[in-house]
């Protein structure tokens, strides 16, 4: 399903990650790093949301003409296991249909730096995913980031909650410039070009 079809529909692109700034380098909030870079490149500033739990930024991606798209960029501050909530008010205010909710997250299945992008499908453990499916279904596009599993016996929470290693932080910026590339790629042109250009 590609629901690029519907041009006046807007997008809303949902970082995940968790609020405040002990928080802001971890793993699990490679979601927010992209969506503050996509706030940037609309030259807009996240605000707090009405009475969602949540801050946004409304900008457009795209060229002038019939590519260009409206978009809402979300951080939920609600913690991840609550994303679901605030996205959904969201969702209703703003009248977006679930085909066009793009989910930003870290995954543990894929190697660090990997992109790969899809619809719908399970939550795979986690918790900000979780949330989201239980309020909304599961038939939201994903940019699935990856992580890497956690080294040893590390504890999968642990691993999540820390920050990007030294070596990791190297190569970071370019990681999560290539992830806001792949957002405006899937609004703009559509999941199978997204798909095709930077599923790696």
């Amino acid at each position: 399903m590609d629901v690029t079809t519907d041009p006046s529909a807007p997008w809303l692109i949902a970082g995940l990650g968790n609020p405040g700034p002990e928080y802001a380098m971890n793993r699990h909030n490679v979601g927010f790093m992209v969506a503050d870079l996509l706030a940037e490149r609309v030259g807009g500033k996240f605000k707090r949301a009405g009475k969602a739990q949540a801050q946004v930024v409304e900008g457009r991606i795209g060229p002038p003409g019939p590519l260009n798209r409206r978009v809402i960029l979300a951080k939920p501050m609600s913690y991840m296991n609550l994303s679901g909530g605030p996205l959904n008010a969201l969702r209703d205010f703003y009248k977006v249909p679930v085909g066009n909710i793009v989910a930003v997250h870290d995954e543990l299945d894929i190697d660090y730096g990997v992109l790969r992008l899809k619809l719908g499908g399970g939550d795979n453990g986690h918790n900000g995913l979780k949330s989201m499916t239980k309020v909304m279904g599961s038939d939201y596009h994903r940019v699935r980031f990856g992580i890497g599993r956690p080294p040893g016996r590390m504890q999968v929470a642990d691993f999540v909650l820390k920050d990007f290693s030294s070596a990791e932080r190297k190569e970071l910026d370019y990681f999560v410039d290539r992830a806001a590339d792949a957002v405006e790629c899937l609004v703009i042109e559509g999941l199978e070009r997204a798909q095709s250009t930077y599923n790696s």
